[in-house]
């Protein structure tokens, strides 16, 4: 008596049933599946054949130079001959959310200058160190250093004119040199007026939902430099909200400021249309006029990192695309600071 194991009748029941005649539907399916299957391998050759033609087209049709005004937006720069200086000396100041969202700010404030058809030729970030590194390090593999046209120091702003006192004659030429500082706080008294070419421009890179008063311009006046506010209130009485605004706000309106020489446009275009919709905000806690940081939902904070993520890797992808010809899309800068 031959006795099989359980394995061997399962493999005999299956051939049993693979060799039974399919039924017409069954058939019908079938041949359909293969159809299909036969149908999306040619669409899937035919659009690997589309692309590389289309590659081909850009390489025959183009050279360096029309490729890099196309990544450039396909328009004309021209910069601005000022620096705008990043000041990261707060990192212990900030929760470390508020640390995720100051790094997403300083990625979308460089793609800003980076679009822009009026860039300044210098964007500097200073005091650069603790978790705010740290964060900017796990970026895409720390793709802020590939950043082009700036520069990140561990030192604080003041090695600006610090760094000239071994060639200067006296204390007259470094003061001349700190002169053409400027920080801008919410709290000063001066009015921005114009801005300059050969100046720098200090803007508090904080996040801390306004929690601290004065501390750009107790700072300003620690360093003996120059101190002033954007003039929101002169140009836009309408503003019912407090006049607080992000990194990338004071960043781009600067940048707008540039390029129409008119702040009432420049405060237009860019602060966000909600800041005029709210009910005036009154009593002590009421911020002055100016730029400091405000994020006026927490859930702004992580939809900042995630953009972040995508502008570091946007940025990094756009220049190792310089050799293929591939332009990559970018998301719109939506920055903050202090």
């Amino acid at each position: 008596m031959i006795i099989m194991e359980q394995p061997a009748i399962a493999q005999a029941e299956e051939n049993s049933i693979t060799s039974q005649p399919l039924s017409k539907k069954a058939q019908k399916r079938a041949a359909k599946a293969a159809r299909l299957q036969e149908q999306k391998v040619e669409r899937r050759a035919r659009e690997k054949e589309a692309k590389k033609r289309k590659r081909r087209e850009r390489a025959q049709a183009s050279d360096a130079e029309p490729r890099k005004r196309r990544k450039m937006g396909g328009f004309h720069q021209t910069s601005f001959a000022a620096q705008v200086v990043i000041d990261l000396g707060f990192d212990d100041m900030m929760t470390d959310k508020e640390v995720t969202s100051l790094t997403s700010q300083l990625a979308y404030t460089y793609s800003a200058n980076r679009r822009s058809s009026t860039p300044f030729t210098s964007l500097l970030f200073t005091s650069l160190n603790g978790r705010t590194k740290a964060r900017l390090d796990a970026i895409n593999d720390a793709g802020y250093k590939r950043w082009t046209n700036t520069k990140w120091w561990e030192e604080g702003y003041d090695r600006i004119w610090t760094s000239k006192s071994d060639s200067c004659d006296g204390d007259e030429d470094l003061d001349a040199h700190r002169a053409n500082v400027v920080y801008l706080t919410a709290d000063s008294e001066e009015e921005l007026v114009e801005l300059k070419e050969g100046q720098t421009y200090v803007i508090g890179g904080i996040c801390d939902h306004n929690r601290y008063k004065n501390l750009c311009l107790d700072k300003a006046q620690t360093s003996c430099i120059r101190h002033a506010r954007l003039p929101i209130g002169r140009y836009i009485a309408s503003l019912t909200t407090r006049k607080v605004l992000t990194v990338n706000q004071v960043f781009e309106i600067l940048l707008k400021w540039v390029e129409t020489r008119d702040w009432e446009q420049a405060f237009w275009s860019v602060i966000p249309k909600r800041k005029f919709q709210r009910k005036t905000t009154n009593g002590p806690d009421a911020s002055p006029e100016g730029e400091h940081v405000e994020e006026d939902e927490g859930q702004e904070d992580q939809e900042d990192a995630d953009g972040a993520e995508l502008v570091a890797s946007s940025e990094d992808g756009e220049e190792n695309d310089q050799n293929d010809g591939v332009s990559s899309s970018r998301p719109q800068p939506v920055l903050s600071t202090a």
